[in-house]
């Protein structure tokens, strides 16, 4: 059983966050936590641009980047289902699937809801002599709704709650039970007009921290982990070349708000709060180093034909992804369709070389 067990834990912090040398290397120390799968930037747009979206432009997937877009949104209504293959150079059966949607009340709120699947596919379980026992499918899930609201002409904010059950044992090992936790998100969002040569220019500034919240356990409360609260801060720039074609100039840094477990005991580790570990890790001796950058870049033609690219960057030291991204999409009337493609820089990434799909639809 201790076999299966530490294979499954294997599989689980193997698509966290390391994703990095198979022989040792003392320079790299990632943080780990809980349900690393609510980690994976979900939508092509996105995905296409650097993996960023704290101020781009407000789009149906504004849910996972910065639900208080959604209170800038033109439209009246909106749906969103987003696919992305996982591990697609090693398995076929591991992937993301995502659904967000957002109804506007009035012009100055909305409300938004998203659903998020992480499938590790089938695992063969086995006993300590090799022999095989079944299979199982291990998967972890969430949901969360948003609230919305502009506060000025120029600035919203928001609110989520979100759900999130892990199950990485389909209930077959021994003392290894599924996991849940329940965390919130809290998000604003600026964006103004300014005059340029051409035209109208836009500047966007969006702020999110996300998963704020419990911490999840597997072995009903014995040891635990820190969800991957997230801060993302970004800016964004618009720019009209003339009548029909725009570029956007992007970034995006990201810090996991998550205390370093080297920076403690383990029993430390297993009193503090989330709370209190949100403020400690701004205190973490590395902190420059953990933070993660994206920069990223779209062409616009009409407001219907998109081309983008991306590059995003961690340090050596936090988990050593560094990767390009291109993306386009098609938008026509009632719907839209993106796509994102992934080059992988560094010794390994998950999605080298995976497409990625999204399909939203304007409802008004």
């Amino acid at each position: 059983m201790k076999k299966i067990k530490c294979s499954l834990l294997f599989i689980f912090f193997t698509t966290s966050i390391i994703w990095a040398q198979s022989t040792v290397d003392n320079s790299l120390n990632p943080l780990i936590t809980g349900v690393p799968s609510l980690s994976i930037a979900p939508d092509a747009r996105g995905g296409g641009m650097g993996d960023l979206g704290a101020a781009t432009s407000p789009d149906v997937n504004s849910q996972y980047w910065n639900p208080a877009k959604y209170a800038f949104m033109e439209s009246g209504a909106g749906l969103s289902l987003s696919y992305t293959p996982w591990l697609r150079k090693l398995v076929s059966d591991m992937s993301l699937s995502y659904f967000a949607g957002y109804y506007k009340i009035g012009d100055q709120q909305a409300i938004s809801a998203s659903l998020r699947y992480f499938s590790l596919g089938s695992v063969d379980l086995t006993d300590a002599n090799g022999n095989p026992l079944n299979s199982i499918n291990p998967a972890e899930y969430s949901i969360d709704a948003a609230y919305s609201r502009q506060l000025s002409e120029k600035w919203s904010a928001a609110v989520a709650l979100r759900f999130i059950y892990s199950d990485l044992s389909g209930g077959q090992i021994q003392d290894m039970y599924p996991g849940s936790a329940f965390a919130a998100d809290v998000a604003t969002y600026y964006h103004t007009t300014m005059q340029a040569a051409n035209g109208d220019a836009h500047f966007g500034f969006g702020a999110d921290i996300s998963n704020i919240g419990s911490k999840i356990s597997y072995d009903k409360g014995n040891t635990s982990l820190f969800l991957p609260t997230n801060l993302r801060l970004g800016v964004s720039y618009e720019y009209p070349l003339d009548d029909y074609n725009t570029i956007s100039i992007n970034a995006d840094i990201n810090k996991l708000l998550v205390q370093a477990q080297d920076t403690m005991t383990q029993q430390e580790y297993s009193q503090i709060s989330p709370i209190s570990s949100i403020f400690k890790s701004f205190s973490d001796p590395n902190f420059i180093q953990r933070i993660q950058a994206s920069v990223g870049a779209e062409y616009a033609y009409n407001k219907q034909f998109f081309v983008r690219g991306g590059y995003f960057y961690e340090s050596q030291f936090n988990g050593n992804r560094k990767y390009f991204t291109l993306g386009a999409g098609f938008m026509l009337n009632v719907f839209r369709l993106d796509v994102a493609y992934l080059i992988a820089t560094s010794q390994s990434n998950p999605l080298d070389q995976t497409l990625r799909f999204s399909l939203a639809f304007n409802l008004e």
